[in-house]
């Protein structure tokens, strides 16, 4: 067996892990990176940019199919190319992976090993059973796969989940959605809009992360205008065969019992780390109940049995935290900087929260939702929340996009605005707007000093700011439209 000596390894080459590497070299020259799999980021491969390319087809499909409102007319039936939208979201795909190779192509071939990692103790392991590594500091990127539910895997091969979806060769004509999350919702909705047969089964009633019941109420009416969602469904069997698979469930409004078949069954059922390979139980590090480590979140250094901090460090999906590019990417920054200098750690900077699902309309949590808030704050006393109804707003009635709603939260005295969640036409714009004002922690008041031009979406961010200032007893109430605001804002 091969011997290699390191300061610092990183065991997972995703977003996170290359963040590491490149954050760790600034401190030392002697940094190993392990990838068990193919190289490229989950990002690239199965996340981010294939769903995205999946949501562009679909949703240029569905404007063609109105503009009729605009004056505008197709005379000819649109006719969707089941294989070539597939051909182009793999064809794209495999663009940016190789732009993640090409990266990893630069680094020294002696800071790369391939293989599966697996500890043999709390300062050695080894890769594919023929290179043990002893090092100094160790970096957990591992990532996360799938998970599917024990009642789901019935249907064997005919399941999908987004790591495997994109490699279908055409879009099929039927899907059973389980589980209205993030991915859910944007995966299922862009199926739909490319003329698949599309019902989503949920458990809990949650859709698209939103904590807010009134917004959550709102968004599953406006999706349930495009496809069958039931957020608190209830199945009763799932069965596969060679020619698909069946769902047995209650109808959620006629309350009749029904076995539908389906061409495939998506698992959006969340996703687990990978960690049970690695033999954390050699490490001496201490758990949770899920097998997760324990760790610190301003320095991602993880604790060992005895509740001390130890030389190991973890970050990015492999955490379970937040499964989120820009959060890996920080994570795998913060842990790689102390993994490189230890022991001097420093707390890393963190971002205010910020998550967006690319449906239509969109989803956007900023900064602390409501759930959060109440932790702490008593609603009409030490919080409000400022609203807006995007029906009546001028420019998303222009661009026939005025469904959804706004909400954002504001505190009591000292008018710092604390967050915000939204259904909401461009949300993913709106959102970003409201995350650099939240984490510059600005009041209600400095955020209606800002600059608001006419017509736009953001003018409706304005009309919200202003509900929510007078809540705050900050400014008398908005009794009509402003007139210096323009007409519609």
């Amino acid at each position: 067996m091969q011997e290699r000596n390191v300061d610092v390894v990183i065991i997972g080459a995703g977003s996170a892990g290359l963040s590491a590497y490149r954050a760790a070299k600034k401190h030392t020259p002697s940094v190993l990176l392990i990838e068990g799999d193919d190289y490229g980021t989950t990002c690239a491969r199965t996340g981010c940019m294939p769903s995205k390319l999946l949501i562009a087809a679909a949703n240029a499909v569905h404007d063609a199919r109105h503009v009729e409102p605009f004056g505008a007319r197709i005379d000819s039936r649109i006719t969707i190319d089941r294989h070539a939208v597939m051909q182009r979201v793999r064809d794209e795909r495999d663009a940016f992976v190789a732009t993640i190779l090409d990266s990893i192509d630069g680094f020294p071939a002696g800071d790369k090993l391939r293989g599966r990692a697996r500890f043999e103790d709390a300062y050695t392991l080894t890769v594919a059973d023929q290179t043990r590594v002893r090092f100094s500091r160790a970096i957990i990127a591992t990532g996360s796969s799938p998970h599917i539910p024990e009642p789901l895997r019935a249907a064997g091969e005919r399941i999908l989940t987004s790591d495997t979806l994109f490699d279908l060769e055409a879009l099929p004509e039927s899907v059973a959605v389980f589980g209205p999350g993030i991915i859910g919702l944007e995966l299922g909705q862009a199926l739909a809009r490319l003329d698949v047969r599309v019902r989503m089964f949920g458990r809990s009633g949650g859709v698209g992360g939103l904590q807010n019941e009134q917004l959550r109420s709102a968004a599953v009416r406006l999706f349930n205008e495009e496809f069958y969602l039931d957020p608190e469904a209830e199945t009763h069997d799932v069965q596969g065969g060679d020619d698909g698979v069946s769902v047995t469930f209650t109808e959620r409004d006629s309350g009749e019992r029904l076995t539908e078949r389906f061409d495939y069954l998506l698992a959006a059922t969340g996703r687990r780390p990978n960690l049970a390979e690695l033999g954390l139980d050699k490490v001496g590090i201490e758990t949770n109940d899920k097998g997760t480590p324990i760790y610190d979140r301003h320095t991602l250094q993880c604790y060992d049995v005895q509740g001390k901090a130890s030389h190991i460090f973890i970050v990015g999906d492999a955490d379970h935290a937040e499964p989120l590019l820009h959060e890996a990417t920080d994570e795998g920054r913060i842990g790689g900087d102390n993994a490189g200098r230890f022991p001097d750690l420093r707390a890393g900077y963190r971002r205010v929260p910020l998550t967006i699902v690319f449906s239509e309309p969109q989803i956007a949590s900023v900064g602390r939702t409501r759930t959060e808030i109440e932790k702490t704050h008593v609603f009409g006393q030490d919080y409000a929340i400022g609203e807006l109804n995007f029906a009546d707003q001028g420019r998303a009635k222009v661009m026939r996009q005025n469904r959804g709603w706004l909400h954002l939260y504001g505190e009591y005295g000292t008018g710092l605005f604390l967050g915000a969640e939204l259904v909401a036409p461009q949300a993913e714009h709106l959102g970003h707007l409201l995350a650099w004002a939240c984490q510059q922690r600005m009041t209600v008041r400095e955020m209606l000093d800002m600059p608001f031009y006419h017509p736009t979406l953001e003018e409706g961010v304005r009309t919200a700011l202003r509900d929510l200032s007078a809540k705050l007893l900050l400014e008398p109430a908005m009794v009509d439209q402003c007139t210096e605001c323009g007409p519609g804002a």
